[in-house]
Formats: C-alpha cells, sequence, structure tokens
C-alpha cells in the first residue's frame, strides 16, 4: 500500500506537471489576439486568463471523465499506473520541445497520443478502445474545421455591418469588448483543457483501485484548476508572438471574431463531453478571420507548418510513450 502511494504521488506530480505547461504553453488561447491588438497589457490579459482559467476548470467534469475511460478502461489493465507515467512523461516532452520552438501544438493530441501508444505497447491492442479513441480523435480533428468556417462567417458578417464605419472609431470600440472576449475564451479554455489533468489523474486512481468509478474527486479538480492557473500566469511568450502577430496582422474587431468563434466551438465540445484541443480551435478561428479579411493578408507558409505540427502530434507521442513504456518498465 506504501508503495502504491508514492507511485500515486508520482502520477499527480506528473499530471499536475502537464497541467502546468499546458497552461503556460496554452496560455496564447485567451490572450494572443487581446495583447497584439493592445486591448489588454501582457500582466492584465494573463492575470484576467489564469482567474478565468481556474473558474472554468471548477465548473464542469465530463471531459475528464471522456479522457479516464474512453481510450481504455483502467479497471481492466494491470499496469494501469505505468501506462499513465510514461503517458504524461511523452506528452510533457512534446509540450515543451513544441514550446521552445514557438509552435502552437495541441496539448489534448499530445496527451490522446501518448495514451493510446502507452497502452497499445503496455497491454496490447485489445486493451484500446478504438470507437472511443477515433470519436476523440474525430472530435479534435473535426473542431478546427467548425473554428475556421465560424470565424469566417463571423468576419464576414461584421465586414459587412460595419462597411460604412471609420476603422478607427470601429477598431476602438472592439478593443474594449475583447477584454471580455478574451476572458470567455480563457473560461473556456479552463473548462475543457483542465480537465484533461483531471481525468488522467483519476485514471490512475482507478488503476490503483483506490476508487471505483470515474468521478473526479475535489481536490483533484482544486490541484489541476490550480496548476493549470499557475502556468497560465507564468506566460507562454513564444507561442503568443507567433499566434498574435505571424499569422497574419490583427486588428481589434479581427480577435473579437478570432476568440468569440473559438470560445463556441471550446465550449460545444465542453458540453458534449469532448476533448477538443483549444490551440487548433483558436487558431483555426484567426485563419478564417484572416481569410474573410483578405486571403492574402494570411500567412499560409506559417499557417502550414503549424497544420503539419498538428497531424504528426498523435503518431509522435504515441511512439515516444510505446518507446518510455518498452525502456523504463
Amino acid at each position: 500500500m506504501e508503495t502504491t502511494i508514492w507511485v500515486l504521488g508520482i502520477v499527480v506530480f506528473l499530471a499536475l506537471a502537464f497541467d502546468f505547461i499546458n497552461g503556460f504553453h496554452d496560455t496564447a488561447n485567451a490572450i494572443a489576439t487581446s495583447v497584439s491588438t493592445r486591448a489588454l497589457t501582457p500582466r492584465r490579459a494573463i492575470i484576467l486568463a489564469a482567474v478565468m482559467n481556474f473558474v472554468g476548470a471548477m465548473m464542469f467534469t465530463g471531459v475528464a471523465k471522456t479522457i479516464g475511460g474512453s481510450v481504455t478502461d483502467p479497471t481492466k489493465l494491470d499496469n494501469g499506473i505505468e501506462v499513465v507515467i510514461v503517458t504524461l512523461i511523452a506528452a510533457i516532452i512534446w509540450n515543451l520541445v513544441t514550446w521552445w520552438f514557438g509552435i502552437p501544438s495541441s496539448s489534448s493530441h499530445a496527451l490522446i497520443g501518448a495514451l493510446a501508444g502507452a497502452v497499445l505497447v503496455g497491454a496490447g491492442s485489445d486493451k484500446v478502445k478504438w470507437s472511443g479513441f477515433i470519436d476523440i480523435v474525430g472530435g479534435l480533428l473535426l473542431s478546427p474545421l467548425i473554428a475556421f468556417a465560424i470565424g469566417y462567417i463571423v468576419m464576414t458578417i461584421l465586414k459587412y455591418v460595419f462597411a460604412k464605419r471609420s476603422p478607427h472609431n470601429v477598431n476602438k470600440g472592439f478593443r474594449t469588448v475583447q477584454i471580455f472576449t478574451a476572458a470567455l475564451q480563457a473560461f473556456t479554455h479552463g473548462t475543457n483543457d483542465a480537465q484533461k489533468a483531471m481525468g488522467i489523474i483519476t485514471f490512475a486512481l482507478v488503476a490503483a483501485k483506490v476508487q471505483d468509478h470515474l468521478e473526479v474527486p475535489l481536490w483533484v479538480k482544486i490541484s489541476a484548476a490550480t496548476a493549470m492557473a499557475l502556468g497560465t500566469s507564468v506566460g507562454g511568450w513564444k507561442i503568443i508572438k507567433t499566434m498574435g502577430t505571424k499569422i497574419f496582422k490583427i486588428e481589434p474587431i479581427n480577435g473579437f471574431a478570432a476568440d468569440l468563434s473559438a470560445a463556441s466551438v471550446i465550449f460545444t465540445a465542453t458540453l458534449l463531453h469532448l476533448p477538443v484541443s483549444t490551440t487548433h480551435a483558436i487558431t483555426s478561428a484567426i485563419l478564417g478571420v484572416g481569410s474573410a479579411k483578405r486571403f492574402s493578408a494570411v500567412k499560409w507558409g506559417l499557417a502550414g507548418r503549424i497544420i503539419i505540427t498538428w497531424f504528426i502530434t498523435i503518431p509522435i507521442t504515441g511512439a515516444l510513450a510505446g518507446l518510455l513504456y518498452w525502456i523504463i518498465f
């Protein structure tokens, strides 16, 4: 029992480390547009994002249950703790690598890919719930397309509505409104992303037979929400620069459209208990908004490199987790 407690302690530490890194890796999701348009100063934007991330993380658990039981059944794994350990190590490594190079990759893809790879190598293909895995991946791949479409439509409508207004006055008004959409974006980020760490900790608790259900304990919710908020408070400036300035020149009206579009996709997924990539949602919304503004304004070469990273994340983290399991255990 004492050994189990120590091992669970390692799992909780790694999960909260992943959540913390997810926080500063994905800070750009919530605040890149508002910082780039100077609707918020970087300091105020980060504080706002940290607070709203925490609030969002405390209010929902549906995504956590999906993470905890849709890829595999923790009650049927004899080595569930080992699987969780290598899953988290692989996801953390990928997040740090992509953060270092300023690439807005998906922490969700990293975690799902690593979990599937660890189960595949550590327990066999029959232990992977392929239908659940495919459903999750389908949601992860479909959500960016929806976010792009909504961003394009919202920006097109705004262009039509404000076509005869002074651009200066329009942007001045939307610069204020952006504060609220940034808060909304941070809130929805918390409702979806923080739950992934909650789900993986709960998975470990069930695998270790500490509890026999996938309900998230209160201490897990508070711990994950706090880790996410603290990570957000650190800030991920390399990715903020990529998201806010390198895809296309964002003005306040564009930032408003992108944040509103991404937040609507993320929160809908949360209500459906689907883990989606907040990174993909906001990046795709920015691409959609930029395309509606002027197709040539988007730096499609950079966008292409970002999208390639999205597609390779799941297989790379899956392979890395499988390799780590083979080496360590």
